[in-house]
């Protein structure tokens, strides 16, 4: 097993077509799970788990059975696995999106499991449908290693953080859509109506996730709005002054074209601690969104 270090280099240029096929692989794990699972608020029943060795659909209900989809990028391969035993494989490896989607599919129907998904990628700029992608892209297991111990010391840190708030708080999930993992700080109150043009997105479908007040933040490995490995931190609806608070954070600033704070992931990993820095991150852009929004951090935060 190849040692890495704590914070490994992540440069979204060395890994871009492994990313991307990564980006539109989970979208077919969690278009499944979004198919079979009923609505939770904000959409956290369609979210990814990340688990030591890699990305999870978590437990899906199939009638009286169930079943679960994971990644595996220890082993390199996708396994599906039924509760009644039966379980299949896919290896992991360069290929179209088109053929991944055949074996996807195909896995699926070999344990029985019938399910109809939308094959537009979401959140995607100038989508192909998976199942007519034939680009062909690359999977390197080198920066994949390097992707998943960089989502695992990013989920500890948030959970640090969200473990400081007694409000409602979302679970920390890795959102296939844009293909980021984040945490969601509420304020209890409503929020106005969203209207955005997300791609392949329904503006209903975001108005669901934006129906009240929020802190948010995540990571992004390189595919964002940012163009490179960043943490993001973003209120909505955004109060007034948010974005001329001065931020105490080195390398932390606040994106005009973006809407948020960013934190260059490069940035966070040469930190002397990087643990310290990426909490008074998301501390300060909290205390940003809550103080100008005027949430009652008293009965919010508790201890």
């Amino acid at each position: 097993m190849q040692q890495i270090e704590a914070w490994p280099e992540l440069p979204w240029s060395e890994w871009a077509s492994t990313g991307e096929a990564l980006h539109r692989w989970s979208q077919l794990a969690g278009k499944v799970k979004l198919a079979l699972t009923p609505l939770v608020n904000h959409w956290w029943n369609v979210t990814l788990n990340v688990t030591p060795s890699g990305l999870s659909t978590g437990l899906i209900p199939y009638g009286s059975d169930s079943f679960e989809i994971n990644f595996d990028f220890l082993r390199h391969c996708l396994i599906i696995s039924r509760s009644d035993g039966r379980s299949d494989e896919i290896p992991l490896r360069a290929a179209s999106v088109a053929q991944f989607h055949a074996d996807f599919m195909g896995a699926l129907q070999r344990l029985d499991i019938e399910v109809h998904i939308w094959t537009m990628p979401s959140e995607i700029e100038n989508p192909v449908p998976f199942d007519r992608d034939e680009t062909q892209r690359g999977y390197d297991p080198f920066w994949v290693a390097r992707f998943m111990q960089v989502l695992r010391q990013v989920y500890r840190v948030f959970g640090e953080f969200r473990a400081r708030f007694i409000g409602k708080v979302s679970p920390i999930g890795f959102f296939w859509g844009g293909f980021d993992l984040a945490v969601t700080r509420f304020s209890g109150r409503t929020a106005p109506l969203l209207h955005s043009k997300t791609p392949n997105v329904a503006e209903w479908v975001m108005q669901e996730a934006y129906s009240h007040e929020v802190s948010s933040c995540g990571f992004w490995p390189g595919n964002g709005g940012y163009g490179r490995a960043a943490i993001f931190s973003y209120a909505y609806p955004e109060p007034p002054a948010f974005a001329e608070r001065a931020m105490h954070v080195d390398g932390a600033f606040y994106d005009q074209n973006l809407g948020m704070f960013i934190l260059p992931y490069e940035d966070l990993r040469r930190a002397r601690d990087p643990e310290r820095l990426l909490l008074s991150f998301l501390q300060e852009t909290y205390e940003a969104a809550a103080d100008l929004g005027h949430w009652d951090r008293t009965a919010l935060e508790g201890h």
